[in-house]
Formats: structure tokens, sequence, C-alpha cells
């Protein structure tokens, strides 16, 4: 027997009430799919690990995907495993999964320097930093050292965007833009060994799922609520429940960065 539908207040409601602390996706089951990237960047990150000496994880979110990516380098993981996190209920989530794998977790603001002597790291991970600050990777890495990472990429999820917020002007669509990045890079004296780029499909099956995205990832529509949008969020459920989900596309690129070695 088909399941009853529910109501557009009982699934806002639902969406509203879900923790938005660390990177676990696994609430969106059944309700939101976005397709991966080809790389498979927690993968990859654990194989970088297994060959590291001293590693850093910039914003590590809650600790999620470098606690797999260090299952994945077991049992060669790193000497010396660090991350840093801005954002309080993150800090404290990811010190917590982290304990157990000797990782120091360090609260650092996005934005400022990050808190670790010249030359401290030969391996440097992020995934999906807000900015990243080239200079400040430049100088915790060791000469021959690799700065591996994932980026949100140009225009990612505008579809939900703009639905919200409207036409979104040009300078907006061409932020985070790969190649301007690739610029910034070697202008901070690193070498751009690899740069990958994918647009990948997400689709949202129910307006739960949009709630609980627009709440986790706060800089899509900056300052959501539900009583803000609540005509728009109207509007998106009766689309959802007649015609299907609601397709999106996030943008991902991928970066593996080396800091010259001293001649």
């Amino acid at each position: 027997m088909t399941p009853p539908r529910r109501s557009f207040a009982d699934l806002v409601a639902e969406g509203a009430a879900v923790p938005t602390d660390g990177w676990d996706f696994s609430w969106f089951e059944g309700r939101a799919t976005e397709a991966r990237p080809s790389w498979g960047y927690a993968r990859s990150a654990g194989e970088r690990l297994a060959g590291a000496e001293a590693a850093l994880d910039i914003q590590t979110g809650g600790g999620e995907v470098l606690a797999f990516a260090l299952d994945t380098a077991a049992p060669a993981r790193p000497g010396l495993v660090a991350a840093t996190e801005g954002w309080a209920p993150n800090t404290a989530k990811a010190t917590a999964l982290l304990r157990p794998y000797g990782v120091v977790v360090v609260a650092a603001p996005d934005d400022a320097p990050l808190p670790f002597a010249d030359g401290a790291f030969d391996l440097v991970l992020s995934r999906h930093p807000v900015v990243p600050h080239w200079d400040e990777i430049a100088r915790v890495l060791r000469p021959g050292g690799t700065y591996f990472a994932q980026h949100v990429g140009p225009a990612s999820v505008f579809e939900l965007v703009e639905y919200f917020l409207g036409p979104q002007p040009e300078a907006g669509r061409r932020a985070r833009d790969p190649e301007a990045e690739r610029a910034a890079a070697e202008a901070a004296g690193l070498a751009v060994v690899a740069l990958r780029a994918e647009r990948l499909r997400m689709e949202f099956h129910d307006i739960a799922a949009v709630v609980h995205f627009l709440r986790k990832v706060v800089w899509m529509v900056p300052g959501f609520t539900v009583e803000a949008y609540e005509p728009r969020l109207r509007s998106l459920h009766e689309r959802i429940e007649r015609e299907g989900a609601f397709v999106a596309h996030s943008s991902r690129h991928l970066f593996d960065v080396r800091k010259p070695a001293h001649r």
C-alpha cells in the first residue's frame, strides 16, 4: 500500500527540527540525492594520508570525512594529524569523533591565519573550504609537501539558490572559478599538479530535504528561515508533489598542489 502523502506543515517541521552540526548527510537518504565526483575524494585522501608524516585537515566540519580517510589509511597513518574548525558545534563534534584517532582539533576562525608553524606539515587536506587561503597553505606546507582538496565550484546548486533569491549577478556565478583559484595558488608560490572539475546532478524529493539543506549549508540562501520563505517553500512543495523531484547541479573541483622543494 502506498503511504499517504505528508502535509506541507509536517514536512517543513521535520526539516526544521533536524540538527545541522557536522557534515554527516545520511539523513537525506531516500529524500535527496547527489551524484559523487568520479575521483572519490575521501578514499583518495586516505591514500595520501598513508604516505604522510604530518597532516592537517583545514575546516574539518564534524570530522566525518577525515575519520573515513584515516580509516582508509590504517595502519599507515601519519604520526601527527591536526584539524581546524571554525564553528563551535562542529569543533565539539569533531573533537569527540577524532580523539580516538589521536587527532588534535583546533578551534580556528576560517578567515584567520592557521595556528601552526611554518613548514609544519607535508600534507594539507580540505574538503569544501569556504575560501582557500593559499598564502597560509603554502606557509604551513614543508618544501615538497602537498595540498590535496576538493573545492566547491562556481554556480553550485544555483537552480535552488535562484529559486529563492532570483537571478544572481554574473560575478556571483563566476565566484569559486577553478582557474581563478589555480592562479591564486600559483601566485602564492605553489605548483598545481592536477586540477579536475565536474558538475553533478542533485535531486530533492520533498520539501523537508530542501529545508534541512538550506539550514545546513547556510551560505546558499543567507539568512534562510522557514518563516521568511514560507510562500516560496509552499510553492516548491506543490511543484514537487505535481512534477516530481526538484533537480539542481553541484559543482566540484579537485586540487593536487605541490610546494616546490628547495633547490
